[in-house]
């Protein structure tokens, strides 16, 4: 059994890896809030552009006379995908429980629901980074020749440290420069999405081609469990963290209205010209938006999980200390026997 010394070195260990814990938390949830509040100002742009999209949408001629194929190649579904490319958003750091690994788990099983394709992976994060160049080989999208049927074609790190949609819009039109040159057929995102604390999920986006405008296309999904759900709900209130989204009802009534009056626009320019504007937009705002959601998962994660590391240090600490109790009243006790045992043999 350790001496009182060691014991209470152990102890005051303990008690300042608590103290780096607890800091640890509330740095995230003072960093979540932040981000909930990025993501939310993001919301109205999003719907606006989503929007005034729809509208040119429903009131311009999209299939070519001629050819009959759509007028903008980014609304085309007729090729068969031969080659899928997956973007992979996880964090830059870790200390954030399982949060990276779940990101990790999802595209690994999409991998194997495509398995008859090429697959390309761009990773955003170096977690996601580090842990599929062990697995998969490192390409390059102006080399023809292919490292493998799965094939690194793109790391970009640091990006979530301060996401700025300059730097959002400049990935996307890289991937939607390659998927109009059919170098690739449809694009899907792996992130984890945040609508509040409690209510999360990592998901599979199809992004490219352009489906649906305004809705998410979901191919899987992942929810958190109960248990995950609990601890995540316990530490947001333990740091002041509200558990349910802010309301933005009233500003997304507002935002609805937008370019949605039931009339006749006449554009200026031909319609060709407004979709090549408004369709990179909008798929340049879906990865802004998804990259925004993504930071707000993690540090939700990271203040879990240090919220947990917290609560582990009480119970060590707590523990070592009915230890050194015990410890110290047995010698007590054996010093006072040997006082006994020394007088009773005068």
């Amino acid at each position: 059994m350790a001496n009182v010394l060691d014991l209470r070195r152990r102890i005051r260990s303990v008690k300042n890896t608590r103290q780096i814990t607890k800091a640890m938390k509330m740095v995230s949830a003072a960093k979540l809030r932040r981000a909930q509040e990025r993501a939310l100002q993001a919301r109205p742009f999003a719907q606006m552009l989503t929007n005034v999209l729809q509208s040119a949408v429903s009131r311009a001629e999209l299939v070519d006379a001629e050819t009959g194929l759509p007028l903008h190649p980014l609304l085309r579904e007729t090729r068969p995908e031969k080659t899928v490319l997956i973007i992979i958003v996880t964090g830059d750091r870790g200390l954030a429980g399982a949060f990276n690994s779940n990101v990790l788990k999802a595209p690994l099983r999409f991998v194997d629901y495509l398995a008859d394709k090429n697959i390309d992976v761009l990773t955003i994060g170096r977690k996601g980074r580090d842990f599929l160049r062990r697995r998969f080989p490192v390409g390059s999208i102006d080399d023809p020749e292919r490292k493998g049927r799965i094939q690194i074609v793109g790391e970009y790190v640091n990006v979530l440290n301060k996401v700025e949609f300059d730097a959002v819009e400049a990935i996307a039109e890289k991937i939607i420069k390659r998927y109009c040159r059919e170098e690739i057929d449809a694009v899907y995102l792996v992130f984890n999405e945040f609508k509040s604390v409690i209510s999360q999920r990592v998901i599979v986006q199809r992004i490219l081609p352009v489906r649906e405008i305004g809705r998410r296309v979901v191919t899987q999904a992942e929810e958190l469990s109960t248990e995950a759900r609990e601890r995540m709900g316990e530490a947001a209130r333990t740091a002041g963290v509200r558990l349910e989204a802010p309301e933005t009802s009233e500003m997304d009534r507002e935002a609805v209205k937008f370019a949605t009056a039931p009339v006749d626009y006449i554009y200026e320019q031909p319609e060709e010209e407004l979709l090549n504007g408004l369709l990179p937009r909008y798929v340049a705002i879906q990865l802004y938006q998804s990259l925004l959601e993504s930071v707000a998962a993690e540090h939700a994660a990271r203040m879990t999980a240090m919220d947990a590391a917290t609560n582990n240090a009480n119970d060590v600490i707590d523990s070592l200390t009915l230890t050194l109790n015990r410890v110290r009243q047995a010698a007590i006790t054996k010093e006072i026997i040997e006082i006994v045992s020394g007088a009773a043999a005068l």
